[in-house]
């Protein structure tokens, strides 16, 4: 082939091939998005179509590319002589076209923006999960240089590793297995690139995960059989055992150990372990799990219990821990009779008008209703008190981070029924944001907001009555109005320009008088076990106008 199509990436064409064929067998950089911008199973109608037959694609280069035309395009092949791929996408994404169809969405805007002159936006990229064992092997060692290899050719600044505390501490407690984790990082150093890190308490797996599942500790799982309100726990009873209550962060109920002395002495032990790494300056930010898939928030939206979206979800406060300090709050109010959650709040795949509490005028703004959440908030800011003050003795001089949710369905109704069930204290007449951004700037931490992206409205956007837009300049706003430093990731893989666009204005908008940016940006990649199509010059230029 033509050196030409390689230009844009910065790497030989040998080299392009070989990571392209790789990371196609790895599903690395596979080819469909996951069916949800918002979570699992989310908004499908805004999703990348699938391709045709759901097996797998065959990555070729199209040769018959003009170098005007953006140099290269990877595209999905089958039979080209009989189909073409359509566009399912309310943004019409490059990553479901025909190649003609393709390159004339993607050259109508090579020169849409110009970010001359913004600020350098480092760009991280999360690695896969599954990339170490459940027994904390690392699984393919050559996979992985070959990931990072054409990662450095994308002038990537960096990576983000999750860090599982079911892995590590699996099977006795504090005995902690880091082996696969230092063959890792030992190879993430030959590239050169800098690494974040992620304590990771709660547990993965779910429709897209490809048949990863990784627990809490089983340790932990053994007590949570003798004990399950360990765990957090909805009005019927039902268990989650994503990650544990908040209940028991001062509860000597893990072998002795408290809630927040299993986090710190799991944190602590990393610390120890991979000293050299610190030392070097290798790792250069350690995120803190605070919930529910690593966001601080409660587990309102479990698939696993029959959430779907753009269902409210369901208060998680129901374990007898959360019931103890209800009734304590509930007392020291002077209204005892308050110490139960509300009877009226649906199930987690109503809607807001559906239920008694959630409805305009609904109990939620109550006396009741006002005690009862901000009691549920402010155990979630308690949460992360407890857990950051300890985080700080262990990463002392490290970089934090705290991962946000964008929950952003329902916004457009004064409940914000969606924020209320995860935590947030946040209707039309409560800044949900605020206490929790002060908690944060007490523990300099650094917000990372997990942005949702979704500019172009589609039918269930609309029947959701969400506003990313409107949620995306609340939280950054109040984040920065309180001195934090901002951070971003995508939580749906965007594929075409459009979706890049917008989380570079995003990362550094350029008519804000007070100069704020993002101080990174975490690049989550596509589902490693799903097909479709993905154009690495969509991603390359991403990255160029990032470090604009």
């Amino acid at each position: 082939m033509s050196g030409k199509v390689y230009e844009s990436t910065g790497m030989s064409g040998k080299v392009y091939e070989q990571c392209t064929l790789a990371l196609g067998r790895m599903g690395v950089f596979p080819v469909r998005s996951v069916g949800s911008p918002l979570s699992t199973g989310s908004l499908k109608n805004c999703s990348v179509k699938a391709s045709l037959d759901g097996q797998p694609s065959v990555l070729r280069i199209d040769e018959s590319l003009s170098p005007v035309s953006f140099d290269s395009v990877v595209v999905a092949e089958r039979d080209t002589k009989s189909e073409k791929y359509t566009s399912a996408s309310p943004m019409n994404s490059p990553a479901c076209l025909g190649a003609d169809q393709l390159m004339h969405e993607v050259g109508s805007r090579v020169h849409g923006a110009d970010f001359t002159g913004t600020p350098y936006v480092p760009v991280y990229a999360m690695l896969a999960t599954g990339v170490i064992s459940n027994f904390c092997q690392l699984l393919d060692p050559e996979g992985v240089r070959q990931e990072l290899r054409l990662l450095k050719s994308l002038h990537v600044d960096g990576v983000v590793v999750d860090c599982w505390w079911g892995i590590v501490e699996a099977w006795t407690p504090q005995k902690y297995e880091w082996s696969g984790y230092r063959e890792l990082f030992t190879i993430i150093r030959e590239f050169q690139l800098k690494l974040q890190v992620v304590m990771a308490f709660h547990e993965f797996g779910g429709n897209d995960s490809g048949g990863v599942l990784i627990s809490l500790p089983q340790w932990v799982l053994e007590i949570g059989k003798e004990n399950p309100d360990i765990f957090f726990t909805d009005r019927e009873g039902r268990r989650n055992t994503e990650c544990l209550s908040w209940g028991i962060d001062k509860e000597r109920v893990l072998k002795g150990r408290t809630g927040i002395e299993v986090y710190f002495d799991f944190m602590r032990s990393f610390r120890t372990e991979f000293d050299d790494f610190f030392m070097d300056g290798l790792i250069s930010a350690v995120e803190i799990g605070l919930g529910a898939s690593g966001e601080l928030k409660y587990p309102s939206f479990s698939e696993r219990m029959g959430w779907r979206y753009p269902g409210i979800g369901e208060f998680q406060c129901y374990d007898k821990y959360l019931q103890q300090n209800l009734r304590k709050a509930a007392k020291v109010r002077g209204h005892s009779i308050w110490a139960k959650g509300p009877d009226n709040a649906g199930q987690y795949i109503s809607r807001p008008h559906e239920t008694g509490f959630f409805c305009d005028r609904g109990d939620y703004d109550s006396y009741y209703g006002r005690f009862f959440l901000h009691w549920y908030a402010q155990s979630l800011i308690d949460h992360a008190d407890n857990v950051l003050s300890l985080a700080s003795l262990a990463f002392e001089d490290t970089r934090m981070v705290v991962k946000i949710p964008a929950i952003c369905w329902w916004y457009k109704t004064t409940s914000h029924a969606a924020e209320l069930t995860a935590g947030y204290y946040n209707s039309t007449n409560q800044d949900g944001y605020s206490p929790v951004f002060e908690v944060l700037k007490k523990h300099s931490v650094t917000m990372k907001f997990v942005w949702s992206g979704l500019q172009v409205p589609c039918q269930e956007v609309d029947e959701a009555l969400a506003d990313p837009e409107g949620l995306s300049w609340q939280v950054l706003n109040s984040a920065w109005d309180r001195g934090l430093t901002v951070a971003g990731q995508n939580v749906a893989p965007c594929y075409d320009r459009e979706g890049f666009m917008r989380i570079v204005e995003t990362s550094k908008p350029r008519n804000d008088p007070d100069h704020h940016c993002f101080l990174f940006f975490v690049y989550r990649q596509p589902s490693p076990f799903v097909q479709g199509t993905i154009c690495f010059p969509e991603l390359d230029y991403f990255i160029k106008s990032m470090h604009v």
